[in-house]
């Protein structure tokens, strides 16, 4: 059974890490504690990671992954949607993320793609948008 919970502690942030790496996404600008991240947990497998980076009253969805043995299981929508809710609670106008793969995946969840010089300067200041994520990287946003 799948379990979402939120907050990364130090074991398992180093879970994360493995994951994320193994998926070619970011690591190197995660922060030391990742409150505002959730996990999806089979037993006591990671399977899923998504995060919210908040720049004024916007967010910045990012380091989502689900193991690909764990995909087409309804997980990354899960995470997904607790994201939105917690970018709800923190009173966040919009999410914006960065994709070079899963565009559609976004656009089937209601994301719409903007040019970059339409972000916000909170968002184009945060480090996966400025330093670690490439210039071909996809650009897309969602009103909460």
């Amino acid at each position: 059974m799948i379990i979402i919970s939120k907050g990364i502690n130090q074991e398992t942030r180093e879970e994360a890490i493995q994951l994320l790496s193994s998926q070619k996404l970011p690591i190197s600008d995660l922060p030391p504690a990742l409150h505002d991240f959730f996990i999806a947990k089979d037993d006591d497998q990671l399977v899923g990671v998504i995060g919210l980076e908040k720049y004024n009253e916007n967010g910045l969805l990012r380091s989502m992954v689900v193991h690909p043995d764990y995909r087409n299981r309804n997980i990354a929508s899960q995470l997904v949607k607790e994201i939105e809710e917690m970018a709800k609670e923190k009173l966040l106008n919009t999410v914006y993320l960065l994709t070079e793969t899963a565009d559609q995946y976004f656009a089937r969840k209601g994301y719409i793609k903007v040019e970059r010089n339409t972000v916000p300067e909170g968002i184009k200041s945060s480090s996966e948008f400025s330093n670690v994520c490439p210039a071909s990287a996809a650009v897309m946003m969602k009103k909460i």
